[in-house]
């Protein structure tokens, strides 16, 4: 069973339990999905069955069609969060992790053109791959940090959390007032242009902030 890890492995205080993730996060990223700005936070949530480690590399499913890696900071939540302010995250976040939000980009698009949710595409069972986490002081540690994303020694993305159109605390106090962050909780901030898809075999590596990965993908049972 999977369990939010420190940097040293050990297992931290807190029971893994729902995602929450934005998308259209990344100006880039928007236009390369043809999407446009979005007045409100777009917000989706992953299951506790959707999160998963790196322990036996990127499992992906086959006869889906494509699926697409999205390089992201995760923000782990220690102490409950509803209708929060900005002053009250620096004490509500423990840290952050490396994540990946897969998604089936096939059974996405089809869903939108369908003007159905997108759950099929994006809360499948190991489509929210988490690295160890590590610990900060402040929020505001997290406001330029570099996400990068390299597929068989190729740069694929590369960007910084200062592009993101809504900042940590802004995402944060915006996903509390749609949804209560618990403790264990992750929130996934979006992810810079240069998604792609993913197949067995792949290299992996992945850098966000001072955490670096390096993996392998692998097809699920």
């Amino acid at each position: 069973m999977y369990q939010h890890l420190d940097e040293q492995g050990q297992a931290l205080p807190f029971t893994a339990n729902k995602a929450v993730c934005v998308g259209q996060n990344y100006l880039a990223h928007m236009q390369e999905m043809g999407g446009a700005p979005a007045k409100q936070a777009v917000l989706f949530i992953k299951p506790k069955t959707a999160i998963t480690g790196l322990a036996n590399g990127v499992m992906i499913p086959s006869d889906v069609g494509e699926v697409h890696y999205e390089l992201e900071l995760a923000i782990l939540i220690a102490k409950p969060l509803r209708n929060a302010s900005p002053k009250e995250l620096d004490d509500a976040v423990w840290g952050y992790a490396a994540a990946l939000d897969l998604t089936l980009r096939d059974v996405q698009l089809a869903l939108k053109q369908s003007g159905h949710p997108w759950e099929r595409a994006k809360a499948f069972d190991k489509s929210c791959v988490l690295s160890h986490f590590k610990p900060i002081n402040r929020l505001s540690e997290l406001a330029d940090v570099e996400l990068r994303f390299e597929q068989n020694t190729q740069l694929k993305q590369q960007g910084t959390t200062k592009q993101m159109i809504r900042n940590l605390s802004t995402l944060l106090c915006e996903a509390s007032r749609c949804f209560t962050l618990e403790p264990g909780d992750v929130l996934l901030t979006g992810t810079p242009a240069g998604v792609g898809p993913l197949k067995a075999g792949d290299k992996l590596a992945f850098k966000v902030a001072d955490i670096s990965v390096e993996t392998e993908v692998v097809l699920s049972e």
